[in-house]
């Protein structure tokens, strides 16, 4: 069942598909959030089909039984074999991280332009996109504003959407430049004193990425996601300390300061700088009331602090 060129649903006697045989297409599988979205999805018992980009290593996913179908969000005559006959489109897919060759905001505008025309082309019954938290107000950081377009051509085309808007991730693999401080007694500061943000970590977006392929509330929606309460880098300290045993302690203001000159000189780095000075604003907080209703409790931050340290081998 691992890579084929046209995907195809199962035989039936009457030349149709059920519903419920479907695959849910996942965009970004290969990576971090992506495949735990992929492993949610197989524990639902869903049949889960991946675009992959070639050269992509997909090894994982085909041991796992998911259909691997090769393509690229920027070669749009790839995406609708991908999506044709799905149940649901899950995309976690980004490009701003460059974590992987090929990565870049080119992906995140125009791959995510390419993959909503694919879905709107396809009928698509549900597009679940992995969206960023108050986007909507960040303009002036740009792959918080794509996402904002996605959302709004999503719309604007006429696709059945979710837009999960988590907040910053503690955990995984994005939070790893984290876990590298924590583990020499620094969390790194991505705000000034006193000003608190939302966490979150990773599996809490999987878990509701996955519900929302099928919460009929939830349609065309756009939700926050969040823990129980935000923090500011001190108060994430003294709990880290807490759960470690061990002092951890902030960064000093310095941090910032460093990264706004870098900016200045490296165009990678630009699109960060934009990010904290708008986390500077206070603004960057989950209303997590939806959340709240349509997936369960809402996970306390705590919880996400010590699979952190879990999962970075801390503890």
């Amino acid at each position: 069942m691992t890579g084929r060129d046209a995907p195809r649903g199962d035989a039936r006697t009457d030349g149709q598909t059920a519903p419920g045989d479907r695959p849910v297409l996942v965009v970004g599988g290969t990576g971090d959030l992506g495949g735990r979205v992929v492993d949610q999805l197989l524990a639902r018992g869903k049949r889960v089909r991946a675009l992959v980009r070639p050269g992509s290593d997909a090894t994982r996913l085909e041991r796992l039984g998911v259909e691997v179908v090769r393509g690229d969000m920027l070669a749009p005559e790839s995406l609708d074999p991908a999506m044709h006959g799905v149940s649901a489109v899950v995309s976690s897919a980004i490009g701003y991280s460059k974590r992987k060759k090929g990565d870049s905001l080119r992906t995140d505008f125009e791959g995510n332009r390419n993959l909503v025309e694919a879905a709107r082309r396809q009928t698509v019954p549900r597009f679940v996109l992995l969206s960023i938290l108050c986007c909507d107000l960040a303009r002036q950081v740009p792959h918080f504003w794509a996402k904002k377009e996605a959302e709004d051509l999503l719309e604007q085309r006429g696709v059945p959407f979710v837009a999960i808007r988590p907040g910053a991730f503690l955990g995984g693999h994005s939070g790893g430049f984290m876990s590298r401080g924590v583990r020499r007694g620094r969390v790194f500061r991505m705000m000034p004193p006193g000003v608190r943000i939302t966490f979150i970590h990773p599996d809490e977006v999987a878990r509701a990425l996955v519900a929302a392929t099928e919460e009929s509330v939830a349609l065309n929606q756009r939700l926050d996601l969040g823990s129980d309460r935000p923090l500011s880098t001190e108060e994430l300290a003294q709990m880290l300390t807490a759960v470690l045993g061990r002092t951890v302690e902030p960064q000093g203001s310095g941090t910032l300061r460093f990264l706004h000159f870098l900016a200045r000189f490296n165009k990678s780095m630009r699109d960060y700088s934009a990010m904290f000075d708008f986390f500077a604003t206070g603004k960057y907080i989950a209303d997590t009331t939806l959340q709240a209703k349509l997936f369960g409790p809402v996970p306390k931050v705590e919880d996400a602090a010590r699979k952190m340290v879990q999962e970075a081998g801390l503890g």
